[in-house]
This record gives structure tokens, sequence and C-alpha cells, in this order.
């Protein structure tokens, strides 16, 4: 069975950036340490040609075993209190899931 990357483009709203990524930051602690699935969980700060960081812009870049990992993760009781405390927070997001070739 394939790996599965998830890869999430964020856009949080003005002045909350910090707060977003205070978040995001300890689910991906968490998602690492709890669930076997995850080979890894990396937030992102994109960066504009010149190398400055864009404001109130981040990426999410997951890997996972496989697609019962994904939906694992997806089912853990954790998801709704992070996607509650995220929603307020978040402008836009974009999600792209793909199959990793080994």
């Amino acid at each position: 069975m394939p790996q599965i990357a998830i890869i999430v483009e964020f856009e949080t709203l003005p002045g909350q950036q910090a707060a977003f990524e205070a978040i995001i930051r300890e689910h991906a602690r968490r998602t690492v340490s709890d669930e076997p699935g995850c080979l890894r969980f990396d937030v992102l700060h994109l960066v504009d040609e010149s190398g400055a960081r864009v404001p109130n812009k981040l990426l999410v870049n997951e890997l996972y075993a496989d697609r019962a990992a994904v939906v694992a993760h997806r089912a853990s009781e954790r998801m709704p209190k992070v996607g509650a405390a995220l929603a307020p927070l978040v402008a836009s997001r974009r999600l792209i899931e793909a199959e990793v070739d080994a």
C-alpha cells in the first residue's frame, strides 16, 4: 500500500497567525507521538522569492504509512477539538491529498 501525503495550505485571519501556529504545532506534536501511522507532520512558513515570510500563510505537510493511518487520524477524538479551535482563526484552507510512490 502506498504512503499518503497530506498538504494543507492555510491563510490565517490578520493578527491570528501566532494563535493558529501554537494550536497546529501542538496538534502536530501529538499526532506524531500518539498515532503510530503518522510518519511526519511539519508546519511550514511560506516565503516569497526573496525569502521573506508571507504573512498569514502556513502549510502543514503530513505523511502517513497508508490509507488506514489517514482514516485513524481523521477519526481521532482530538480532530473535532482542533478543528473547532482553528476555525475562528482561518480565512481559507486548501487540502491536497496524494499517494506517494515508493
